[in-house]
């Protein structure tokens, strides 16, 4: 998720910790196993200021990498005995025929065939399919959104919706989406493979399919596409995941702000502000210049045809990609997928908004691992659950089902294409628990638990205070408010050698409470041998490296003194939610997705919107030429061009050795 997203949250009311978070405390969190765990090497110090006090050595981790110190200037920085590679930067090359990179002439055609802006999710593929190539594989990227007044000279942030040239817009839109592209290991040095058969680029032009329980509905049905089954276009490409059968699944994420206009006579406006509208924060490229269909007067129905779940082949770069919408329609942070013993596909959701919730879809039948071609529709038929915590520790999947329950014809859901078209409603009527911004998700295979990110939410109030039940602290977000998120563990029944991740009920934990743990008012939860450069806040993007270790990267506004960063910790044995700061970003951007070689000796992370921060250090500034950056400076290094960078161990051990 990005800043830019986060400030068009609801205006932040800032609380101080009621009296009351302590009995919630009490009631939830604090009996949880994690932190009894905490507690037994603690003594009795039960989440005092001096949790995180003790020395890392302490505790017998299993990263053996020195640990950061932590920084916050315009480099990135990384551990001893790594190597890092800039692999892929803004407007570099895909293709053979690729133009060069030059930002006076950029426009559709030439970012077509570049690497995308603001990359996040990240995937190595390696290649041939299916076997363990460290060397050798598909790099699978996606593009979240553009910073107009950032990506071209002159600009500012209150001019450039009307400044913007038709082929600058022309340019943004073919430079989101998602970038596939081959990339290969020589020498000890990644590269970009130019002429490789699989490289492709996805963007807000390219023809994609519409398929599930709401293809064909009348809502989805435009003057360019009257059978409602072909969009173009793919919008707001943030998380995502990676089928069994080697396809991605590219989240959604807040399509509204791309489109434009009076929203007040269409007829669904509810719908509307349900998905999350915002009057100040749309028209974000001023698309609807060159493109009508991006005005709601122009086209009423265009945008429901966005916020899904795209599921791309990166192995048939003839393949349409095709929205799927039985995963339902939301803000989509990501979607990953685990296999039932059953051989059923779950797929793992998060709503990365305040107050919104935890879903996972389960197909109806069980995938083919012997015929690619068999799974091609899997995703069209399935069960889509939200999720309902327990004080009891139990965490229950709710069926959103039309007909049942709540989801009555009178309330508005008479078909399978009603739930997936207004599914925050319905997962308000059968009483999901709100959560604070779900982001990462992510199952751990060797264990069978998965953990899931709750980034932040500064609108959560304590209990009792506000008319809204949904606003107040929860079990599973215990306070109120919320500025520096926590990490939830979800345990599903069968534990490690046969976990069914289609159980209707799973256990959960607490693992960590973000914060700082000097700081009383923090109420942070952290191993009590956490450094003062390894506790972190604002969590985000989750992954777990080949040895099983978590890997947590942040996305702010952190704590004053601190850059977006990577942590990595053990989730067993003694080093349980011990985190150590490996990387750093420059100041401004966020790292996103950590993704790894099959032999772990290669970390790939992306490296989106630097810049932003750098502009925020100036609060009055509103172009790059205020903040004092000169653009061709601006535009030759990390700090200034988003960025995919590669960390390798010089010995080729496993990361985090």
């Amino acid at each position: 998720m990005s800043d830019r997203q986060k400030t068009r949250a609801r205006p932040t009311r800032r609380h101080a910790f009621a009296p009351s978070y302590g009995a919630v405390l009490e009631e939830g969190v604090r009996r949880r196993s994690v932190l009894k765990g905490f507690l037994a090497a603690m003594g009795a110090a039960a989440l005092s200021p001096a949790l995180g006090t003790a020395h890392a050595e302490a505790a017998d981790s299993s990263l053996t990498f020195p640990e950061l110190k932590r920084v916050r200037d315009t480099a990135d920085h990384w551990p001893e005995g790594y190597e890092r590679q800039i692999l892929a930067r803004w407007g570099d090359a895909l293709f053979a025929d690729s133009p060069e990179f030059d930002i006076a002439t950029l426009d559709g055609k030439a970012a077509e065939r570049q690497f995308g802006y603001n990359n996040d999710f990240t995937q190595f593929l390696p290649l041939p399919w299916g076997e363990k190539s460290s060397d050798h594989g598909l790099m699978v990227v996606s593009h979240e959104y553009a910073t107009p007044f950032l990506m071209f000279p002159g600009l500012t942030d209150e001019n450039y919706r009307e400044k913007l040239t038709d082929n600058q817009i022309r340019a943004i839109m073919a430079a989101l989406g998602v970038s596939i592209f081959e990339v290969r290991k020589t020498a000890g040095q990644w590269a970009i493979v130019r002429d490789g058969k699989y490289n492709r680029r996805v963007h807000m032009s390219t023809e994609i399919g519409i398929s599930g329980p709401a293809a064909g509905d009348d809502r989805l049905k435009t003057k360019a596409d009257p059978t409602g089954t072909v969009v173009f276009g793919t919008i707001s490409n943030c998380n995502g995941g990676i089928t069994p059968w080697g396809t991605m699944l590219s989240g959604e994420e807040g399509a509204m702000d791309v489109f434009a206009g009076d929203y007040k006579k269409l007829p669904n406006q509810e719908l509307v502000e349900r998905q999350g509208w915002d009057e100040d924060e749309n028209d974000i490229y001023s698309v609807g210049r060159i493109e009508p269909r991006f005005k709601f007067e122009e086209e009423p129905n265009e945008w429901m045809r966005f916020d899904w779940v795209v599921e791309i082949d990166p192995f048939d770069p003839s393949a349409k990609p095709v929205k799927r919408t039985s995963l339902g329609r939301m803000t989509h942070e990501g979607a990953q997928c685990c296999v039932a013993p059953d051989g059923r596909v779950v797929v793992f959701m998060g709503d990365d908004d305040d107050f919104e919730y935890i879903y996972r879809f389960v197909t109806r039948d069980p995938w083919n691992p012997n015929d690619r071609a068999a799974n091609k529709d899997l995703l069209d038929h399935g069960t889509l659950d939200v999720a309902k915590f327990e004080s009891d520790g139990m965490m229950r999947w709710i069926p959103l089902i039309a007909g049942e329950g709540p989801l009555t014809a009178e309330a508005g859901f008479k078909s399978k294409a009603d739930v997936v078209l207004a599914t925050r409603a319905a997962a308000d009527l059968v009483g999901a628990t709100p959560m604070d911004a779900p982001e990462g998700f992510i199952p751990h295979l060797g264990t069978g638990k998965l953990y899931v990110a709750m980034t932040e939410n500064e609108d959560r109030l304590p209990k009792g205070e506000g008319d809204d039940e949904k606003e107040m602290v929860n079990i599973a977000n215990p306070r109120g408010p919320n500025p520096h998120g926590h990490l939830l563990e979800l345990a599903a029944p069968g534990g490690p050698e046969k976990p069914d991740y289609a159980a209707d009920s799973f256990k959960w934990d607490v693992f960590i409470l973000c914060g700082d743990p000097a700081k009383a008012e923090d109420q942070a939860m952290f191993h009590p041998a956490t450094t003062s450069a390894g506790w972190f806040t604002d969590p985000d993007n989750l992954a777990v490296d080949p040895v099983g270790r978590l890997w947590v990267t942040t996305d702010g506004p952190p704590p004053e003194g601190i850059a977006d960063s990577v942590y990595v910790m053990d989730t067993e044995g003694p080093g349980r939610a011990l985190p150590k700061l490996f990387y750093i970003a420059p100041v401004g951007s966020e790292a996103c997705s950590p993704t790894f070689t099959p032999d772990g000796s290669s970390v790939f992370l992306s490296v989106q919107h630097p810049g932003e921060l750098r502009m925020a250090d100036n609060e009055d500034a509103t172009s790059m030429e205020d903040a004092g950056t000169n653009w061709p400076d601006f535009k030759s290094s990390l700090p200034a061009r988003p960025s995919l960078v590669v960390l390798s161990r010089i010995n080729n051990d496993v990361v985090g050795s």
